[in-house]
């Protein structure tokens, strides 16, 4: 071996060294991520398997008993859930509450997004000033005065109302999110495109909107969980009325005054839990890059 490959072979085993020691100096870490991850899914996984359990052992035994056992699983508690107290009826509702409560509340926050970014008018950055500072307001205080107009107007009871109520609580984070984004496209894009003669409108709908897709879905991922797992405002908006009741609030009717039943909570939060995860899990590969948008400009 010549004078100039010796120290080839030498740099070539130190970096294979120093590989190793980077992968071993991870371990720790990679332990300490899969024991959170085992305790944050323990109690899910838990109520996964009671769900599968007949109710009275649920009631009597813990849910880890039922592996030595395999033919005790059985669809009790969620024939008991769906037959029994309308949970069917209250999902088609969470559907019709969700599906407008989220778009409606994306596609103006859009617009706003786009007149605080690329246009100027008097006052714009106090104005945004004053709608990010909506963000800490707690809804609670908007609840009785909304619920008053609601009342004068007949609203109350009715899906229109609870849109309208989720849209004004959920804009101002959707223009502070869409806004940070929007403000990261190139500005010599939309300038080119208005010397190509595209009005705003036009540039919007075909160059801002296709390229903020991780940002719209990102918003859309956490709009759409709010409005589903809410139980506050459609409590205050809707009532308990089973025409036109969200799965949540029929899911918190299914425990009597007593305790009575909780045993059919466990299929009720699974079944509460099937649209939002096929949400996330179709909008996850853009859920990263959306929540990060405009965090780092340059």
């Amino acid at each position: 071996m010549s004078e100039v490959d010796a120290p080839q072979v030498s740099n070539g085993q130190e970096s294979a060294r120093a590989r190793r020691q980077r992968r071993l100096a991870r371990i720790p870490l990679h332990v300490a991520v899969i024991l959170i991850c085992i305790i944050w899914l323990l109690p899910t996984i838990g109520l996964l398997v009671s769900s599968f359990r007949p109710a009275q052992l649920v009631a009597t035994t813990g849910w880890w008993t039922a592996f030595r056992d395999l033919g005790q699983f059985t669809l009790e508690l969620y024939e008991g859930a769906i037959v029994g107290t309308g949970i069917g009826r209250a999902f088609i509702n969470s559907i019709f509450i969700t599906i407008p409560a989220t778009i409606i509340p994306v596609m103006i926050a859009a617009f706003a997004a786009y007149a605080f970014s690329w246009m100027e008018f008097r006052g714009r950055n106090l104005l945004f000033v004053i709608v990010v500072g909506l963000i800490v307001v707690p809804l609670q205080m908007a609840l009785i005065p909304i619920l008053r107009i609601y009342s004068a107007i007949g609203w109350t009871g009715s899906f229109l109302g609870i849109w309208l109520a989720h849209t004004g609580f959920g804009l101002p984070f959707a223009i502070y999110l869409l806004r940070n984004f929007f403000g990261t496209l190139p500005r010599e894009m939309l300038e080119s495109a208005y010397l190509d003669g595209a009005s705003g409108f036009t540039a919007f709908f075909r160059l801002v909107m296709p390229l903020s897709v991780p940002a719209l879905a990102s918003l859309i991922i956490f709009q759409f969980m709010w409005v589903w797992n809410d139980l506050l405002i459609a409590l205050i908006f809707l009532g308990g009325t089973p025409d036109v009741a969200p799965m949540t609030v029929i899911i918190g009717n299914l425990v009597s005054s007593m305790g009575a039943g909780w045993q059919l909570l466990t299929a009720g939060a699974f079944l509460s839990m099937i649209l939002p995860l096929l949400v996330f899990f179709a909008l996850q590969r853009y859920f990263v890059a959306g929540i990060t948008a405009g965090s780092v400009k340059g």
